[in-house]
Order: C-alpha cells, then sequence, then structure tokens
C-alpha cells in the first residue's frame, strides 16, 4: 500500500495529501529555479506522488518559470510551481507532460519521511557559488539530470511500496 503523504503551506491556508510509491527524500535539485522558489538550503528536495490521489484544501497560485532557450530568448515552462499566495510557501511542481504525477517539496510535507540511505544531486552545474554540497560517500551528482527516474531509484534500492 503506498504511503500517505500529508502536507500544508506555513499558514495553514492550504492542505494536501495524496499517495506516494516512492516517498524517500533523495534527490536534492541545484538549479536557479528549485533554489530560488523553495531552497533555502541551496537546493530543493521533490517527491513523487500520484496525481489522481491528490486532495487540496484551499487554492493555490501557480508560477511557470521561465527557461533560457539557449539562442538568448526565453520560453515559459509547462511546469506547475503550486505555491500558497498568502506564505509563499512552495508546495509541489506539476508537468503536464507527466499527468498521472505531481512532485510534492519534501519541505511542504508534514507526515513522516523515511530516511534517504544514499542522495543523488543533481543540477550541479546551476548551484549557487555559496553552496557546498554535502555529498556523501554512496550519493551520486550530476551536472544537469541524473541518469535514473525517482522511480527507478526507489526500485532499484527496494523502497518502492505497492
Amino acid at each position: 500500500m503506498p504511503l500517505k503523504l500529508d502536507g500544508s503551506c506555513r499558514c495553514g491556508r492550504i492542505r494536501f495529501s495524496a499517495d506516494s510509491h516512492a516517498p524517500v527524500p533523495f534527490m536534492r535539485c541545484y538549479c536557479s529555479i528549485c533554489r530560488k522558489t523553495a531552497g533555502g538550503g541551496g537546493y530543493a528536495i521533490n517527491l513523487h506522488a500520484d496525481k489522481q490521489t491528490l486532495k487540496v484544501e484551499g487554492k493555490t497560485a501557480v508560477f511557470h518559470a521561465g527557461l533560457d532557450d539557449g539562442r538568448g530568448g526565453c520560453r515559459v515552462s509547462t511546469g506547475e510551481r503550486h505555491f500558497c499566495a498568502a506564505c509563499a510557501s512552495a508546495l509541489w511542481v506539476f508537468s503536464p507532460e507527466y499527468p498521472e504525477l505531481f512532485h510534492p517539496f519534501a519541505s511542504a510535507i508534514d507526515s513522516e519521511l523515511p530516511k534517504a540511505p544514499s542522495l543523488v544531486h543533481m543540477m550541479l552545474s546551476s548551484k549557487a557559488a555559496w553552496v557546498e554540497p554535502e555529498i556523501g560517500p554512496d550519493d551520486k551528482c550530476f551536472d544537469e539530470y541524473p541518469d535514473i527516474t525517482l522511480e527507478d531509484w526507489h526500485r532499484a534500492r527496494g523502497l518502492w511500496i505497492d
């Protein structure tokens, strides 16, 4: 049975819950979007949850980040970053390219989460100069996106919850 995630914003105007088969907070994203919208430590940790099970009390605001198109321009991301308009707490990211999933920020989860046996550090090429990642002996590091998905990481370690 999947783990039920319960989350909320800082002021309590928004509460949400969802089921997760992959609830271990193992992947630290250092990209400028995550870092600036949700990552006080210089990174953000996204979880993996089933969009069909998402229940929300309250109305979230949505931010679509601008992305460098590599040609000096900018395009708007399809990714929806949900947050509380009252207290600015980052809550989750939803990408229409993967409609069955959404990615709650571990920092917004109130229920107990399992401890990760190792970490993945991603988007290190975007990290702020002041950030010194704490990299463990079994951690994996990537300048951009990792070569493993949230689901695959959990399954490889026997942490996937059916």
